[in-house]
């Protein structure tokens, strides 16, 4: 048999069970949700793992840029700019959130915090117009797992006979048919009056329920952190003692022995005026002290701070580290025990993680809001399309979402890799864009640039970064014989020259000429 399967004397107390992700579930998750909670509220690491989750899966929001085109695949830019300044307005935090609070970017930062540290949340669309000069009946309600009725399992709906497990009602495929909640949140005790239980049942079409599935069926989703909750609270446990004995070592100076055999029990001095038992304590800072005839004075010379503290710490916290899902040194700020080599491989680790939280984030979220959103936009008049509803599933699909990006990590060497990939082909400008800077809009950076070096010209100003007029050595750019307005008017293959074409003159196997840029005004 498989040697992890065996049953002997080392591994009697090792007794699993067979059971489905919902009978574990069920059994913890309001422990571990309130543990989790704890943790990220009192440990500072769990803290920063938590603002590091939504600083890399989320940052400053994600974008979104509709792509609405013609058959020819011409972009039909008057409607994808009223889509996306409709947009813009709605996401105010007056108009998108329920509550009036927060802005669509902040709704989406509160939300990868809850599912990380609660393991899910509930967000249900409330199909009313809220806040002044808004008239988009479209709006988000971000609702705490708590809410959710998680000890209502193994019951049915006396209406229609679905199973109702921990809160979540399904039909025979698992499916959710409907959400039961509390009527508020059974925690806030604080702020309610006193009244009889009533549940709430929420059409599934009206919520979004957020978290990750790891196995399946799994009804709910369990806080990221649980694989490191004991590590963490074992961590803060032995840092509070650790300082408890470094205060204490640090408040003894030493000890007076003295040579009188004083009997504790007959409460009587036999050489000093002290009744037996008691003790004396009198000292400060450079104070000398005359002692008795007899007595003995010892330093006490304490074993704090423990030398061991350190690379303890260490092993821990990397071992928390593994179990939430970051980096030790994006966990601990600490990067003493890294080198460029190793940290340039954590983050590349990392990044490959935020980039499928995105995309899970992005298809679970974003996506799921978008449908109703539009339609309440047209709906409202906010944008208005002819023929919206002819055509509504290729108006749906017809956008792009813009997570944020990353910066360089070795600007030197990852600019060259990035120019050689867009003149090989692997990749276009926008890619290299849409991954470095931080989220922003390819067609913006397109627009922002070409106003930029219209300005330059305008003003008569030469710069390094004009690829149409200077080398990247610094050297002025060859005009090509017969060329009208001199150099000044050979600019529009900037997206090639940002990208890393060569300059002229320059090693690149072909004739100089070929890698001239055509007139701006020629797009």
């Amino acid at each position: 048999m498989y040697a992890g399967a065996k049953v002997d004397r080392l591994t009697s107390d090792w007794t699993p069970m067979n059971t489905s992700a919902d009978a574990e579930l069920v059994t913890s998750l309001r422990m571990l949700r309130a543990r989790s909670r704890q943790v990220c509220r009192d440990n500072e690491h769990a803290k920063n793992a938590l603002r590091q989750i939504a600083n890399n899966v989320i940052g400053g929001g994600v974008g979104m840029q509709a792509t609405v085109a013609t058959a020819g695949g011409v972009l039909r830019a008057p409607i994808n700019l009223a889509i996306k300044r409709a947009f813009d307005r709605w996401a105010k935090a007056d108009s998108c959130h329920t509550a009036g609070k927060l802005h669509l970017h902040d709704l989406e930062r509160v939300l990868v915090m809850a599912v990380a540290r609660d393991g899910e949340v509930l967000v249900r669309k409330v199909r009313q117009a809220f806040g002044r000069e808004n008239s988009v009946a479209f709006a988000l309600e971000v609702i705490e797992a708590d809410r959710l009725v998680d000890n209502y399992s193994q019951a049915t709906n006396p209406d229609n006979g679905n199973p109702i497990r921990m809160g979540i009602e399904v039909d025979q495929w698992l499916r959710p048919v409907a959400y039961w909640l509390y009527p508020g949140h059974p925690g806030d005790f604080q702020f309610s009056t006193l009244t009889a239980s009533r549940f709430i049942r929420v059409p599934a079409d009206e919520i979004i329920h957020l978290h990750l599935v790891d196995r399946w069926p799994q009804t709910r989703g369990e806080p990221w952190f649980h694989a490191a909750l004991k590590r963490m609270n074992n961590v803060g446990g032995y840092e509070e003692a650790e300082i408890v004995a470094m205060r204490a070592s640090a408040a003894i100076m030493g000890f007076r022995q003295s040579p009188e055999a004083d009997d504790p029990v007959d409460g009587v001095g036999d050489e000093d005026d002290v009744e037996d038992g008691e003790r004396v304590v009198d000292m400060s800072p450079g104070v000398i002290m005359d002692l008795a005839p007899g007595e003995i004075f010892q330093g006490f010379n304490p074993s704090r701070p423990n030398a061991a503290m350190d690379p303890f710490l260490r092993h821990m916290l990397r071992s928390a580290a593994v179990g939430v899902g970051v980096s030790y040194a994006a966990l601990t700020g600490d990067w003493s025990q890294t080198n460029y080599s190793s940290e340039r491989a954590a983050q590349l680790v990392d990044r490959d993680l935020w980039r499928v939280l995105q995309g899970w984030f992005i298809r679970s979220f974003r996506m799921a809001i978008y449908p109703d959103l539009l339609d309440a936009l047209v709906l409202a008049g906010e944008v208005s399309i002819p023929d919206y509803y002819s055509r509504r599933q290729m108006y749906v699909e017809a956008v792009r979402y813009k997570p944020r990006g990353w910066s360089w990590i070795d600007p030197t060497k990852e600019v060259t890799a990035y120019r050689l990939a867009v003149r090989a082909g692997f990749m276009t400008v926008s890619d290299v864009i849409s991954q470095t800077a931080g989220g922003a809009d390819p067609e913006e950076v397109f627009q922002a640039r070409a106003a930029e070096l219209k300005t330059m010209d305008d003003l008569g100003l030469v710069f390094d970064t004009d690829p149409a007029k200077v080398t990247d050595k610094g050297q002025a750019q060859a005009v090509t014989p017969g060329e009208a307005g001199g150099e000044g008017e050979a600019g529009s293959g900037d997206s090639a020259g940002a990208a890393g074409a060569p300059e002229a003159g320059e090693e690149s196997g072909a004739p100089a000429e070929a890698d001239q840029e055509q007139p701006r005004e020629g797009g």
